[in-house]
């Protein structure tokens, strides 16, 4: 993290009538840092986005932005413009108008205002459409626009909820690159609420992820991808199989442990009691297949399990496979990794990783 928290979140909570929406966030958020927000529906992401922008009044806690307190500030004073997931753009406006919108509200005259709107579309690569109706627009244009909207006040904090989910996957990654480069050369705060992990792992400088109101944890997306603090974490990236066992053994570098798929080490230097219950995750991508009869190399873990289907994604494949007790495990690999594997459903297959690759959750979990 950069060095001084511009956006504070300290003690902060939002109820609803029948839901506690937000319970007890602490978050600073430094000055220039793309920060993700993800979690499941209803987690409370969004209402958090809505507390920043002005548009929920928390019930307890504070924000503070740029050293002020929030409390009170209506959102048409705070310098937290937001990208909504419907764009909420104006379509009684032209484009230059729905751009103008934010800086006639600021009383701008009405000459620099048009200026400062159609220098922003140029940024954007909108030159030429601001006569134009929303309506008259592609999607990936109309994205454009509302981000040249939520920019062209030059705020210190820019907001996104779920920017790009309405838009298809070639025009999502373009405007993931659009975003990456707007972030570089304005160096301001972007907070950018997502479902999308591959959004978020490729913006966003750390990852908060949430559940049931609660930060589950904060960090790089190295970091929250490889070493999750908790099972809800390792479950929720998706990436991650869990195991869980009980202490049978304790070495000078780690600790044996036997559950229902077997007995296996795992590296740690963290003191351990026999028979103590602990987990451990082995991301999808460590994870090795063999034909059933093949010899995994030596000091691996081993497994064996049966194909229940594949999931393709380009050229990497997803590969589910059933374990002994019903448990089900995903190994991601390259297409040209394993073709020769012949992956049929019901096929019985071996996996394998290195012991040093298993990571052992916290046991404050």
């Amino acid at each position: 993290m950069k060095d001084k928290a511009f956006v504070s979140l300290r003690a902060l909570d939002k109820r609803y009538p029948g839901h506690h929406a937000v319970r007890g966030i602490d978050l600073d958020i430094a000055v220039g840092e793309f920060i993700a927000i993800m979690g499941p529906s209803g987690c409370g992401k969004s209402t958090l986005l809505r507390m920043l922008a002005g548009l929920d009044e928390p019930t307890g806690g504070s924000i503070r932005i740029g050293g002020e307190n929030m409390h009170g500030v209506p959102a048409y004073q705070r310098d937290t413009p937001m990208v909504w997931q419907s764009l909420a753009l104006f379509p009684f406006l032209s484009v230059v108008e729905n751009v103008e919108f934010p800086l006639r509200m600021k009383k701008l005259g009405a000459v620099a205002r048009r200026k400062q709107a159609l220098d922003w579309l140029g940024r954007m690569g909108l030159e030429g459409l601001g006569d134009r109706r929303i309506a008259q627009l592609s999607g990936g244009q109309r994205q454009r626009v509302a981000i040249a909207r939520a920019l062209v006040t030059e705020p210190s904090v820019l907001l996104l909820d779920e920017p790009l989910s309405a838009l298809d996957a070639h025009l999502r990654v373009r405007m993931q690159a659009e975003l990456a480069r707007l972030h570089r050369e304005l160096r301001i705060t972007f907070v950018y609420v997502t479902h999308a992990q591959s959004e978020a792992f490729a913006l966003a400088d750390r990852i908060v992820i949430m559940n049931e109101g609660r930060i589950q944890q904060v960090g790089a997306p190295q970091d929250v991808y490889r070493a999750p603090d908790n099972p809800f974490v390792a479950e929720f990236i998706g990436a991650n199989n869990l195991v869980t066992g009980h202490v049978t053994a304790c070495m000078d570098d780690g600790i044996r442990v036997e559950g229902g798929l077997g007995s296996f080490d795992v590296p740690t230097n963290r003191t351990f009691a026999r028979d103590d219950d602990v987990s451990f995750v082995i991301a999808a991508d460590r994870i090795g297949l063999l034909s059933e009869n093949a010899v995994a190399p030596e000091g691996s873990a081993t497994l064996l399990g049966t194909v229940l289907g594949i999931e393709f994604v380009g050229s990497t494949q997803t590969v589910f496979i059933e374990l002994p007790g019903g448990k089900e495990f995903r190994v991601q690999k390259q297409q040209h990794e394993i073709e020769s594997l012949e992956l049929l459903p019901g096929r019985r297959i071996g996996l394998h990783w290195n012991p040093r690759h298993a990571w052992l959750l916290p046991r404050n979990v």
